[in-house]
C-alpha cells in the first residue's frame, strides 16, 4: 500500500520543479495541519451546536407532553365523574341519567363536545347534550365501541374523527377524540355492562400543537400507539396525498433522539411517548437546520484558512527559490543532455550549495565519460543498421543505458579497468545481439546469449545480489525465436522480484522442448504478485506501471503472436510471497529455416 502511494505521488509530481515541489510540500503541511485543527475544532463546535438544538426539541417536546397529559387527564376526569357519580348511583330500569351528564357537561363544555352511555346491546341510555341517535346507526360497529369491550378493564383512546352518532340541532358536526369505557349498569337489582364515551374537542390538541409548529424548520406531530396519525401541522396535505410523514417508521422509535432518512432528507427526530395512551409525540428537524447556523462560523474559519495559505504561500515560495534556484540551473543544463546532446557545446552547471556544487561535477564528469564511451560505440555501427538501432532504441529506457554507463563511469574512477571493461565488452555485445543484423527471428543460442550479456552487466550493476541458474537443453539451441524476448522478462524479474530480496534472490532460465514446441522459463523467487495483477500483464487496456527497458512483457507476447500465431505467446504464474515464472511458447522451428525463408524474401524484394 505505501510503495502503491509512493507511485502514485512519484506520477503526480512528475515534470514537476523543485521549487513548486518544495512550495507545495511545505504549503500542504501547514493548510492540512490548519485544516485538521480547524475541522476538529468546528465539529466539535457543529456537535455541540446539534446537541443544543436536539436538547431544545426534548424540551419543547417534554412541555407539549405535560400540557397534553393535562388533556387527557381532563377527559379521564370527566369519564371518571360521569361513571362514579353519575352510572353507578342510578338503577336504569326506574331512572334516567340525563339530567346528571347534562349538569357535568355544562361544567366542562369548555373542550367537551358531549357525552354518552350505551348498553350492550347499542341502546342509549344516556346524553349530554341530550340529543337523538341517527336512524340507522350501529353503534356496535364503531371503532371505540368495539375497543372498550375488547378490553374492558382499560381506557381507550380513539384517533380524530367526525361524531356522527346524533342529530346535531345546529347541524354542525364536530372533530373529536372519543374516550370509551366499559361500565358496571345496574338494573332491577342486576348488573350489566355497558359503554361509556367521552368526546372531547379535538380542538384542543390543535391549538396546544400549533404553538410549537412555528414553521422555523422544526415541526412536532402525534401519533397513536399504531402509527396513525391524531394530529399533524400538514396534516390536510397528508390527506391529499401531497406530503408524506415517515409516522409508521417512527413508531417503532424508542423515546428519545434518532437519525433517520426520509425521501432523501436527513432528519433528526425525537420521540416521546405520553403515558395512559401510548400516543407518541414526535418532532422532526432536518438535519440542514443544524449546519444553517453555523454559516458565520464556517466563514469565519475559511476567512482565516485563505488569509493563512496566501502568507504561508507567499513565504514559502521565497524560501524554496533559494534553495531550489541552483538546482534548477543544473537540471536546465542537464535538459540537452536528456535529448542526447553529448557535443562540446553543453555545459553543465556547478553552484549553489556544497551538494549542488558536488552533484554538477560528478554530472560534468560523467559527460565527459560519455562523451568517449559514445564516441567509441558509434563509430563501431554501421550506416546501414541506423534505421534498426533507431527502432531498437525507441523501446530500451535510457535510464537503463545511463545506469550502465554511470556504472562503468564508477568503476573506471575508482581505477577498475578490468571490471570496467568486462561491462564495457557486455554492453557492446548485448547491442550487437539485439541488433542481429536487421533479423527479426535469431537463433535460441544467441538470445540466451543475449540474456547471458544482460545478467552479466546486471549483476555488477547490482554487486551479485541475485543468482542465476541455467538449465538449457542443448537440442534447442539451433531453434529460431524472435529477438529480445528474454531481456524484458528478465528485466521484470530484478526490478519486481530481486529488490525487496537482499542477497537471496535467485532467478532461473530453462529451456526444453515438448513434442513440436519450445518452451523457454524465466522465474524468480521474489514477492510475486495476486493473480488478478499478473492476469493484467497481459491485457492491452491495464493501468499498471512499467519499469525496465519499457518494451514489456505484452510487447513480447504480442511480437510472438504476431510472428508464430496466436497459439504461442507467453504466460504468467506468480503466487504472492513464493515468486513469479513466466512461460515462453514458441514452435519447434529451425533457425536455418528461417534464414531461408529471409534470403528468398530478400530476393523477392
Amino acid at each position: 500500500m505505501i510503495e502503491r502511494l509512493r507511485g502514485l505521488i512519484k506520477n503526480n509530481h512528475k515534470g514537476k520543479s523543485i521549487q513548486f515541489m518544495l512550495s507545495l510540500s511545505f504549503t500542504s503541511i501547514a493548510v492540512l495541519g490548519m485544516v485538521f485543527v480547524g475541522f476538529m475544532l468546528y465539529a466539535r463546535f457543529v456537535a455541540s451546536s446539534s446537541e443544543v438544538i436536539i436538547e431544545d426539541n426534548q424540551r419543547l417536546i417534554e412541555q407539549v407532553s405535560l400540557n397534553l397529559d393535562a388533556y387527557i387527564r381532563s377527559m379521564m376526569r370527566t369519564s371518571d365523574a360521569m361513571y362514579y357519580t353519575v352510572i353507578k348511583n342510578i338503577d336504569i330500569s326506574t331512572e334516567k341519567m340525563d339530567k346528571e351528564m347534562n349538569l357535568l357537561y355544562e361544567v366542562n363544555k369548555g373542550s367537551l363536545i358531549g357525552v354518552a352511555c350505551f348498553s350492550e346491546q347499542g341502546e342509549l341510555l344516556g346524553a349530554a347534550p341530550v340529543s337523538d341517535l341517527k336512524p340507522g346507526v350501529d353503534v356496535t360497529k364503531q371503532e371505540w365501541f368495539i375497543n372498550a369491550n375488547e378490553k374492558i378493564e382499560n381506557l381507550h383512546f380513539s384517533t380524530p374523527h367526525v361524531r356522527n352518532l346524533f342529530d346535531e340541532s345546529n347541524y354542525r358536526y364536530y372533530w373529536v377524540i372519543s374516550l370509551s369505557r366499559v361500565v358496571e349498569l345496574t338494573k332491577a337489582g342486576y348488573t350489566s355492562r355497558g359503554t361509556l364515551v367521552v368526546d372531547m374537542s379535538f380542538s384542543g390538541i390543535e391549538q396546544l400543537f400549533s404553538k410549537v409548529n412555528t414553521g422555523d424548520g422544526t415541526y412536532v406531530y402525534l401519533m397513536d400507539g399504531e402509527g396513525e396519525i391524531i394530529y399533524h401541522p400538514r396534516q390536510k396535505l397528508i390527506y391529499s396525498n401531497l406530503f408524506q410523514e415517515n409516522n409508521q417508521g417512527a413508531v417503532v422509535y424508542e423515546d428519545g433522539n434518532h437519525i433517520e432518512k426520509f425521501e432523501g432528507v436527513e432528519r433528526s427526530v425525537v420521540v416521546h411517548t405520553v403515558g395512559y395512551t401510548g400516543w407518541k409525540i414526535v418532532s422532526v428537524t432536518p438535519v440542514s437546520q443544524f449546519s444553517m447556523s453555523l454559516g458565520q462560523m464556517r466563514f469565519f474559519m475559511v476567512a482565516i484558512l485563505a488569509f493563512s495559505l496566501i502568507l504561508i504561500t507567499f513565504l514559502n515560495l521565497i524560501l524554496s527559490a533559494q534553495i531550489a534556484n541552483p538546482i534548477k540551473k543544473l537540471e536546465n543544463s542537464v535538459k540537452d543532455l536528456e535529448k542526447g546532446n553529448l557535443g562540446s557545446d553543453l555545459d553543465i552547471y556547478i553552484g549553489g550549495s556544497h551538494e549542488v556544487q558536488h552533484l554538477g561535477r560528478t554530472v560534468r564528469s560523467m559527460v565527459e565519460q560519455m562523451r568517449r564511451l559514445m564516441d567509441g560505440i558509434v563509430q563501431e555501427q554501421e550506416e546501414k543498421r541506423k534505421s534498426e538501432l533507431d527502432a531498437l532504441q525507441s523501446q530500451i529506457n535510457p535510464h537503463f543505458l545511463y545506469n550502465t554507463l554511470d556504472s562503468i563511469v564508477w568503476m573506471i574512477e575508482c581505477e577498475r579497468y578490468d571490471e570496467a571493461i568486462s561491462m564495457v565488452t557486455e554492453l557492446a555485445s548485448l547491442f550487437r545481439i539485439s541488433l542481429s543484423k536487421g533479423q527479426n527471428v535469431i537463433s535460441i543460442d544467441k538470445e540466451l546469449q543475449h540474456a547471458r550479456n544482460y545478467i552479466n552487466i546486471q549483476k555488477v550493476r547490482y554487486r551479485n545480489k541475485f543468482q542465476v541458474i541455467y538449465d538449457i537443453n542443448p537440442d534447442i539451441l539451433t531453434f529460431g525465436t524472435m529477438k529480445l524476448i528474454l531481456q524484458p522478462i528478465l528485466e521484470n524479474a530484478i526490478y519486481y522480484g530481486m529488490e525487496a530480496m537482499g542477497d537471496e534472490g535467485l532467478i532461473y532460465i530453462r529451456g526444453y522442448q515438448i513434442d513440436e514446441e519450445i518452451y523457454l522459463e524465466v522465474g524468480d523467487n521474489g514477492l510475486g504478485m495476486p493473480e488478478s495483477m499478473s492476469e493484467k500483464l497481459l491485457d492491452e487496456h491495464n493501468q499498471l506501471p512499467k519499469r525496465g527497458s519499457g518494451i514489456g512483457l505484452l510487447n513480447v507476447h504480442q511480437r510472438i503472436q504476431i510472428c508464430f500465431g496466436t497459439d504461442y505467446g507467453l504466460q504468467i504464474k506468480s503466487e504472492p510471497d513464493v515468486g513469479t515464472k513466466v512461460i515462453i511458447h514458441l514452435p519447434a522451428i529451425l533457425y536455418s529455416e528461417y534464414v531461408v525463408k529471409e534470403e528468398e524474401t530478400d530476393e523477392k524484394a
